[in-house]
């Protein structure tokens, strides 16, 4: 099923309580298991933590690195989608550079996001200039930040 409704935490039920046509913006979410991918991407139920050695992992894979990972090392790397492919097809969507994203989540989540948007903005997927907002704190700021977040651009005027 689509990442976008197998999650179900209370940023998943924020996301779709206020872009419920998925107009507002373009979502894609950090996995331990999947890595970077968009909410529309299927994905199998599974429970794998981000650690300190995945998110070391995952930087230095970078852009090319395709997620998930095999089981073996001894297993062909053939599987998964890298973080490249997948902002490709944001930035081709959206026929432009990206200008305004939000980064949602734990410290080390954030920290891989943080490092991607070095290698998205290198292919050029994301502006120079972007506005990157960062959410992360209690739940219920986050919740109310990434509903602002959401809301702003419904109306690009009244930024939070």
């Amino acid at each position: 099923m689509p990442a976008i409704e197998r999650y179900n935490g209370p940023l998943w039920q924020t996301l779709r309580s206020v872009d419920p046509n998925g107009s507002l913006a373009q979502v894609a979410f950090l996995s331990a298991r999947y890595g970077f991918r968009s909410a529309s991407a299927e994905i199998a139920d599974y429970d794998v933590r981000l650690t300190r050695d995945l998110t070391d992992a995952m930087i230095a894979g970078g852009m090319t690195t395709r997620w998930p990972r095999p089981r073996l090392p001894s297993m062909p790397d053939d599987a998964g989608i890298h973080p490249g492919v997948e902002i490709a097809g944001f930035h081709h969507a959206a026929r432009e550079p990206l200008r305004d994203v939000a980064l949602i989540g734990g410290a080390l989540y954030l920290e891989v996001m943080r490092a991607f948007l070095v290698g998205f903005r290198e292919m050029g997927c994301l502006a120079s200039d972007a506005t990157i907002t960062e959410i992360n704190g209690p739940i219920g700021f986050m919740r109310r930040d990434l509903r602002l977040w959401l809301q702003a651009a419904q109306n690009p005027h009244s930024k939070p």
